[in-house]
Order: C-alpha cells, then structure tokens, then sequence
C-alpha cells in the first residue's frame, strides 16, 4: 500500500500483529517464488529475490517457508504455482487514482475480486493507462530512525543515485529510480545502515488531499482491495494530514 506513507508505515505494523499476518506472509512467500523463477534462486545475482527474502525476514516470515518458496520459484521443489503479474486501474471515493497490483495464477478469480472489492466501497473500475499516468516507478527504501538523523542517510545514499529522503515519524523514506534501487540499498549497507524494506513501488506525482471521512473510506477500500489474496499492492495518490490521521486512529 502507498499513498500516505505515514499511514502505511503504521498499517503496516498493525497489520504484521493482528489477523492479517498469515496473509500478509502467505504475499511475501509468493514475492519470493516469483522472484526465483524469473532470476533463478542465488540471492548474489538477483536483487530481487535478495529484497524480497529480506523484507519476509524483516517480518518475521519463518525461515524454512523462506526457503520453500525459493526452492518451489526455482523449480527445485514441486508445487510452484504459474502466477502472473495484472495491474488494475480504477477511481476511489473523492477521485482518488487506485492503481491495483495482482499476482495471481487465476485471472478471472483476480479480475472478480477486484471488481467487486472496488464497486461495494464506493470505487469504480477504469481503462487501463487513465490511471497509471498518475504515478511513476520508484525505488523505494524504508530506513528505521532509531539514532539516525536524515543527514546521515542522506549522506550514505545521495551518490548511490537517491533523489529525496522523507521523514515519516519513525522511519525514513529514500527515493530513486527504479534502476538505482540496487545502487541505494548498498550504499546503506556498506555505511551499515539497517532497512526494513527496499523495493520498486508506484509513487504518485500529485495527491489529493483527504478529510476525515475521504480518509475513512478510502482506508475501507484499500482493505478491502488487499483482504484479495490474488492483490499484491495497491497504490493510491491521496495524502491525509497527520490531524486528520489522529482522528482516524481514535
């Protein structure tokens, strides 16, 4: 999920102790076969499955689910499934622009869930490419604050190819282009600087700004949307204050 980070970043940890965990684990896993199929399954020549094994370990995935995963992507163990990436495009409540990402091995299944996930919560299907405009392909970094400040990041990371560092309250942000997400993550390794996630997300070039009720519904279609075990990530341009947020959370 991106549109608020700040929001995210919260979810994201209530999401990891309540009832989602399974699922959440059971999408981390699929990251993972999917990445060892497409770049096979040594973690040294595929960044991809380097990232995506990092972000499940950062989430307390087990490791032997882990290691399934790679072995299943990586045709060394049967079972692996043929999933394929989809992205849909639709309209929130308050014109919200909603890119979804399915990883899926049913795409009819995928379609339907989506479809109906989106028209039950005040949302509409779009064509594709009247959405997608709105966003651009980023790397995406989530550093831990603990004792960093944003200059020591942005030091470790501004000649690996980063463009910005976003504080999000507990954590930074670091953005790049996609190509130089690789380039950023080890620059934060080698200046030994811990991260919780590093990946290639759609980040949105404008947002709308949301009250507290545009915030309480487009929440309520986001999950929706990702309670779909064929929906990997959905993508959103709206921004929500931190007052509004308060609000929200009581």
């Amino acid at each position: 999920m991106s549109g608020h980070s700040k929001w995210a970043t919260t979810k994201h940890k209530k999401a990891v102790i309540d009832a989602k965990r399974g699922k959440l684990f059971a999408k981390m896993i699929k990251n993972i076969e999917v990445a060892a199929r497409t770049g096979g399954a040594d973690v040294s020549g595929n960044p991809t499955l380097f990232d995506a094994i990092q972000k499940a370990k950062k989430s307390s995935v087990p490791n032997k689910n882990i290691d399934s995963a790679v072995k299943r992507g990586a045709g060394l163990e049967a079972g692996g499934a043929d999933y394929e990436t989809i992205m849909y495009e639709g309209y929130g409540p308050n014109g919200v622009a909603v890119l979804i990402e399915c990883l899926t091995d049913n795409r009819n299944r995928a379609a339907s869930d989506v479809r109906v996930a989106m028209t039950r919560n005040g949302g509409s299907m779009a064509d594709p490419g009247s959405v997608s405009y709105l966003f651009n392909r980023k790397g995406v970094v989530i550093v831990p604050k603990g004792e960093l400040a944003e200059d020591d990041v942005l030091g470790a990371v501004l000649d690996a190819g980063a463009e910005e560092v976003n504080d999000l309250g507990e954590t930074f942000e670091v953005l790049s282009e996609a190509t130089d997400l690789v380039a950023v993550r080890t620059a934060l390794q080698e200046a030994g600087i811990d991260y919780d996630s590093a990946e290639a997300n759609f980040v949105p070039t404008m947002q709308v700004e949301l009250d507290e009720d545009g915030a309480r519904k487009i929440f309520k279609l986001i999950d929706a949307l990702e309670d779909s075990d064929d929906v990997q990530n959905v993508f959103a341009n709206f921004d929500v204050s931190d007052e509004v947020m308060e609000k929200v959370d009581a």
